[in-house]
């Protein structure tokens, strides 16, 4: 069986420092792994509009934006297909077949659909497309017949949910045709989610606590140098607390050893940084400049890299034009696949007329 990976983001906004930790760094791992026959990733603007349907021009103007994150990250669009989900129709054809197999109980009781109701404040009032998006992610997963899904801890009951669409189609139609796809979480497991600079435990645009990856060198020392950290570290012989501390966090997700030797030769690396912190004597702005070398010389090649790929918008385009041409392709003989288990390829069922008594 081959080895396919689907994963994606949905474009309501620039990608930051947490979507490469938590995703796109193991995206890029995985696809130079040469372990995998196929990578998919989508620019999932469909799923995106289903709780910004009123405002589609936020979703729209993002799109190219997230494609410039991907290559400058890294995704090289010779070994993986990137492609926009709303120009792949088949998609939202599975997405309506799956729905017949799905109670409205049991997406109810997705714990990561209740905590996303709860955020958006839709307790009140869901729209449908939303309420649906664990069995639009199924579909998206079983277009293209993905054995491996990278996934975060809080995305895991949404492929248990996926494994189930599946494992129903497969029982009711009596078939093999769908794939049950297992998840990937990230190696380091203590940086999945990086929390906001304001030590929030979400990174929002909204909140204004993000550090993206697109940020110029002046914005991203501003943004460091006005970082929360840890409010008992009043004086700098004051004991402090490296846990919860989001320059801590930041020095575990980015900071190398030879940093230390590079930009702060008093330590030999974060362990010995951490102990004299929280024995007390290191100061907060020493931490913070060091955390703006780690982080300026970890940014300088991927904005270097966007900056190449914003020169030529005409490749960009025909990057996302050729992946989505290839996605169509593809999911188009899953869905093939799907009609004739189902039995509603009508025109193409010999047998269909022959069977029929008036």
């Amino acid at each position: 069986m081959s080895k396919i990976i689907l994963t994606g983001d949905r474009p309501t906004g620039r990608l930051h420092v947490g979507h490469y930790v938590g995703s796109l760094s193991e995206r890029v791992r995985l696809q130079n792994s040469g372990l995998y026959d196929e990578i998919y990733i989508m620019i999932a603007d469909a799923q995106a509009l289903t709780d910004n349907a009123e405002h589609p021009e936020k979703v729209r103007q993002n799109i190219l934006q997230v494609a410039l994150d991907y290559l400058a990250c890294g995704i090289d669009p010779e070994k993986s297909t990137i492609f926009i989900q709303s120009m792949v129709p088949e998609l939202t054809e599975l997405t309506f077949y799956y729905m017949n197999l799905v109670t409205v109980a049991r997406v109810q009781r997705n714990p990561t659909v209740k905590s996303e109701i709860k955020m958006r404040n839709f307790e009140a009032s869901i729209p449908v497309g939303f309420f649906c998006y664990p069995i639009s992610q199924a579909a998206d997963i079983t277009a293209f017949k993905a054995t491996v899904v990278p996934a975060g801890e809080d995305q895991l009951p949404m492929l248990e949910q996926a494994r189930e669409i599946v494992n129903s189609f497969n029982r009711i139609y009596k078939c093999d045709i769908l794939v049950e796809p297992e998840a990937v979480l990230p190696d380091n497991a203590s940086c999945n989610r990086l929390v906001g600079t304001d030590g929030n435990t979400k990174m929002s645009k909204s909140l204004g606590n993000c550090i993206y990856l697109k940020d110029d060198e002046k914005t991203l020392k501003n943004k460091i140098m006005s970082m929360y950290t840890d409010p008992t570290h009043i004086n700098v012989s004051d004991p402090g607390h490296t846990e919860g501390n989001p320059v801590f966090i930041y020095l575990d997700a980015f900071s190398k050893d030879e940093d230390f030797a590079k930009y702060f030769p008093d330590y030999k690396n974060l362990a010995e940084m951490k102990e004299h912190y929280e024995r007390g004597g290191l100061g907060d702005m020493k931490c913070k400049k060091f955390l703006n070398n780690v982080m300026q010389e970890f940014l300088a090649p991927i904005r270097a890299r966007r900056e190449e790929y914003e020169k030529d918008k005409e490749q960009l385009i025909e990057i996302l034009k050729k992946g989505t041409q290839r996605a169509i392709e593809v999911s188009n003989e899953t869905v093939s696949e799907i009609r004739n288990a189902i039995g509603i390829n009508y025109f193409n069922d010999k047998t269909f007329i022959d069977k029929f008594v008036l």
